[in-house]
């Protein structure tokens, strides 16, 4: 079956996803009546409070760093405790950010209020100011900590801190970056990763990162798109993420190719900040089109899922700020029958983190983001392996995150100071 729009939003009806098919935007609808939907679904709180019958004062954040890792480590003055991984690869620049403009904001406050904590953090001090990527990974990286505190004192895993349970487990794509090699090396190197993790889905790059329709290796974008669907077959699954390459025209020529070869989604075809040239794009093609991994707006994700410039919505959760605002944007997406299916971060745990969103996220795609595991941080999880077994990795049920650390690990970890 050929791969458009409405044959995707046919998997989630299928999938008893879209019991609320009547809310799908339609030319009957105004622009008015889908912004009331939008913000009824971002006005609603994300955590859950009912867990917690007192304050839970948070005493200290400290930045640690062991080698590369960055871990920050909360407390609260009752003594307990959560730990997370930050996205190591961007703390090594932003470190004084995160110890000088979002640490000091959250100390003294009562965790409980983790909602209305987000949202002013980014007005303290003037913190908007720094709206993007550098200022929101620092607020998810102590928003993660402080939800592996509170799901250790609720004991709950973070899924039920933040919604309902709605999966044990997680069918992942595998993601690939092969840029700079041949349409065949490439198609040999994702054969390979896919023989390792038994994924059932891929996501290839095309094009040339973000530069004006040059690709990274003359031709291979064109070589590549029917080569990999001849070499991997017709069952499994294929994604193509073009990293904003394209101008329009060429988006739309490249667009057909993936149509013409059944790819599922076609990820950020023009520069993530074009929106309306995305529009266009998406105007223009019946293949679904995929976006949001550098978005650090929530009111241009509002207007791009009003506006129907994307058909999956890709928050990041490091990126973007966390799982309370991710979750607020899989909520308005959900209300405007748009799946969330979240961009993850290599560095650090982020497939740790991706699988907890998916947990309590109903309207997520069939397959979520996977760059693999890291196996350098020494951490124990007592109720999943934390592997991918035939494509589908269990999520852990402990308290939190699910996960401990190898004290010794913590213990060598230094402060990290501004």
């Amino acid at each position: 079956m050929r791969v458009n729009r409405r044959n995707f939003l046919k998997f989630f009806a299928s999938a008893g996803l879209l019991g609320f098919g009547q809310l799908s935007c339609s030319a009957q609808q105004s622009v008015k009546a889908i912004y009331a939907r939008l913000d009824e679904a971002l006005a609603k709180p994300v955590l859950k409070k009912e867990y917690f019958t007192g304050q839970v004062k948070i005493a200290a954040i400290d930045l640690l760093r062991n080698g590369n890792n960055f871990i920050v480590h909360v407390k609260s003055t009752d003594g307990a405790e959560g730990f997370a991984m930050s996205n190591n690869s961007l703390m090594i620049s932003l470190y004084p950010i995160v110890l000088q403009r979002v640490i000091p904001y959250f100390i003294g406050k009562d965790a409980r209020d983790l909602d209305s904590l987000i949202d002013e953090v980014y007005v303290w001090k003037s913190n908007y100011k720094w709206q993007g990527l550098p200022f929101w990974a620092c607020v998810a990286s102590v928003e993660f900590a402080i939800l592996d505190m509170l799901g250790n004192i609720a004991q709950k895993p973070l899924g039920l801190l933040l919604g309902e349970l709605v999966r044990d487990k997680v069918a992942v794509y595998q993601a690939n970056n092969h840029r700079g090699k041949s349409a065949e090396e490439s198609v040999a190197l994702i054969q390979k990763s896919i023989e390792e993790t038994g994924a059932k889905a891929v996501k290839y790059k095309i094009g040339g990162r973000m530069r004006h329709n040059e690709d990274s290796y003359p031709g291979r974008t064109e070589a590549l798109i029917p080569l990999v669907r001849k070499v991997l077959g017709d069952e499994l699954t294929l994604y193509a993420d073009s990293n904003g390459s394209f101008d329009v025209p060429y988006a739309i020529e490249i667009g057909r190719m993936l149509e013409d070869t059944n790819v599922s989604f076609y990820e950020e075809p023009c520069p993530f900040d074009q929106l309306e040239e995305t529009k266009q794009v998406a105007d223009a093609l019946t293949i679904p089109i995929a976006g949001g991994e550098q978005e650090s707006s929530m009111h241009r994700f509002r207007w791009m899922i009003a506006n129907n410039c994307l058909q999956i919505v890709q928050p990041d959760l490091f990126y973007f700020g966390g799982f309370v605002r991710s979750i607020k944007v899989a909520r308005m997406a959900q209300a405007n029958g748009i799946p969330c299916t979240p961009h993850i971060s290599g560095s650090g745990l982020g497939y740790l983190y991706m699988i907890h969103f998916a947990s309590c996220v109903p309207y997520i795609g069939p397959y979520q983001e996977f760059k693999g595991f890291n196996r350098n941080i020494p951490i124990e999880c007592l109720t999943s392996k934390l592997e991918s077994i035939n494509g589908n990795v269990d999520i852990p049920t402990g308290p939190g995150f699910g996960i401990t650390y190898d004290q010794k690990f913590i213990r060598e970890a230094i402060n990290v100071l501004a």
